[in-house]
């Protein structure tokens, strides 16, 4: 029996691995694996769905859309209204004041340098999410030629400033890009 604890002590003296360090170092990995194997579906349940990562981005032909004229599309499952503004609508939203304003932005601020006639912005109330019209021709327009939300009233001007009514801020302007003079990239 003298031997056996001269053999391990020896063994543990020279710096070698023992018999219950390596089962110690196995469990701990085995536990290390069961882990990253348990929490990796929690984890991974939380990124976008595949649907949702498609309409990350959308590109969109606006060869189409005539001077005064917009259209509707669909982005992230939420509306898209795509508006190509007249000379005059656009000298009428230039015209505003920003001290009339409730949530103060240029036309501007609110398109791309070079492409002003192009307003695009979420077709989303900001006062409880309903969809406004105006987009659409013979629809109602409100007030100030823009769009209106018929759930409460909100109405927009031809910059989709919101101008009178509940909502608390502008219809929202999504990032986007001009790829050519006839494609928009929304997203």
């Amino acid at each position: 029996m003298a031997t056996v604890e001269t053999a391990e002590s020896a063994v543990s003296e020279e710096g070698g691995v023992r018999r219950r360090d390596f089962i110690n170092i196995a469990a701990v990995s085995f536990a290390g694996a069961g882990a990253v194997a348990t929490v990796f579906p929690l984890v991974n349940q939380m990124n976008p769905s595949a649907d949702v990562l498609a309409l990350a981005s959308i590109e969109v032909d606006i060869s189409a859309i005539e001077e005064g004229q917009s259209i509707k599309t669909s982005w992230r499952k939420q509306p898209i209204f795509i508006r190509n503004l007249t000379a005059p609508e656009i000298a009428e939203a230039n015209a505003v004041s920003l001290d009339e304003l409730r949530d103060p932005e240029t036309l501007a601020d609110r398109t791309t340098a070079g492409k002003e006639n192009w307003l695009i912005t979420l077709g989303v109330c900001t006062h409880l999410g309903c969809v406004p019209l105006g987009a659409a021709q013979g629809e109602v327009k409100g007030e100030y030629g823009g769009y209106f939300c018929p759930c409460h009233g909100s109405h927009y001007d031809t910059a989709a400033r919101i101008r009178k009514g509940p909502a608390p801020t502008n219809l929202v302007v999504p990032e986007h890009e001009f790829l050519s003079d006839t494609v928009v990239k929304i997203g």
